[in-house]
């Protein structure tokens, strides 16, 4: 990801750290793993101060249960804990009514503590929506109840993933998220596609440092419509859109509306292998949750962070699930989680250092 010039932020803000609360999600899930397994590493945590909101009984079992492998965890003693205890009905690798339960109330104490100034950012492990809807929360997903309580009604999920090959970001806006796929086109709008290009392009200034970026916007339809021979709705009211939308942002590059299918070609060649930074984009625009999330995944499965935009604080969130199969036996892959503490420190930073940082990109 892109770094913050430290030499050019004044002596007297140079030793601020970030502030992060971690609830541990869903606790029969991986949450508690990759938790204690991130926390023990150094790099993640020397430049910010994390605190846990998870059932210390729980962290402390999880722990215990290690044997030989204890060595790859913090031990949960070591760790600041708002300790908020849960159902005994719950069992590692069954998402419950009781697991629910508990990861919302986590997700809930650390949002009315952020509000309130206690933190200034928020790294959710992951949760299972079944759960939710089981213990009686119908939200579509942690994002919602974020945004809700935070009392926004526009907001954005932005994945953000950088290459360990060649040091280049993903940043990828889903223009809408978890609804089905026959009302995305129904669902989509001038005013609705205006208010997440805004989230994203002051997001792109705020968090990266970015003042003046290219963005690639993409269309609904095969080969975007094809001049109205596979869809219409490019025609209709796309393509006017972005040419007043380039109008309206004369200092902004709109590249659109580019067709999904070759779209994330660039984004591939500047992940894998080194190519001019000219020809890769700072951010993208998908239009629906597969045609954004299907090429993340495909490029930065392990490291992808979906950030949430147009909160009033700093949330990110490890870009994978609760994974029941796996949970408790110690295999879990922490990488995305080391990410999204490590992508949540630097925003909070350049959210609080503004104007006074300097952005430094690695060459792609």
């Amino acid at each position: 990801m892109d770094s913050i010039e430290i030499a050019d932020i004044p002596s007297t803000k140079k030793t601020y750290r970030p502030r992060l609360v971690l609830p541990v999600g869903d606790p029969a899930g991986i949450g508690i793993e990759v938790t204690l397994q991130t926390l023990n590493d150094s790099e993640v945590t020397k430049n910010c101060d994390v605190t846990v909101i998870g059932d210390h009984i729980q962290l402390t079992e999880f722990y215990d249960r290690q044997d030989l492998e204890k060595q790859k965890y913090i031990h949960p003693s070591k760790l600041s804990i708002i300790d908020i205890r849960s159902s005994n009905q719950i069992t590692v690798g069954r998402g419950n009514a009781a697991s629910g339960d508990a990861s919302f109330r986590y997700l809930e104490n650390a949002i009315a503590l952020t509000l309130a100034g206690k933190f200034d950012g928020i790294v959710t492990a992951p949760i299972a929506k079944s759960a939710w809807k089981a213990a009686g929360y119908n939200y579509p997903g942690q994002t919602e109840l974020l945004a809700e309580r935070s009392g926004v009604e526009k907001f954005g999920m932005l994945f953000v993933g950088t290459s360990p090959h060649t040091g280049w970001t993903l940043r990828s806006l889903l223009a809408t998220t978890h609804i089905p796929l026959r009302q995305v086109a129904d669902t989509l709008t001038p005013q609705l596609m205006a208010a997440k290009l805004d989230l994203l392009v002051e997001c792109l200034d705020k968090y990266f440092g970015i003042t003046k970026p290219r963005i690639a916007i993409a269309g609904l339809n095969p080969h975007s419509g094809e001049q109205g021979q596979l869809g219409t709705e490019e025609q209709e009211w796309m393509i006017p859109w972005l040419e007043q939308e380039r109008d309206r942002r004369p200092g902004l590059v709109l590249d659109g509306l580019i067709p999904p299918d070759t779209m994330w070609v660039k984004p591939a060649q500047a992940w894998f292998r080194s190519i001019d930074s000219s020809k890769a984009h700072d951010a993208y625009l998908a239009l629906y949750h597969d045609q954004g999330l299907i090429p993340v995944k495909q490029l930065a499965f392990d490291r992808a962070v979906n950030t949430s935009i147009g909160l009033p604080f700093v949330r990110t969130s490890p870009d994978h699930g609760t994974a029941f199969d796996i949970a408790g036996l110690g295999i879990a892959d922490s990488t995305s989680m080391k990410a999204a503490i490590l992508l949540a420190t630097e925003m909070v930073c350049r959210k609080i250092l503004q104007p006074t940082i300097t952005e430094t990109k690695t060459p792609i």
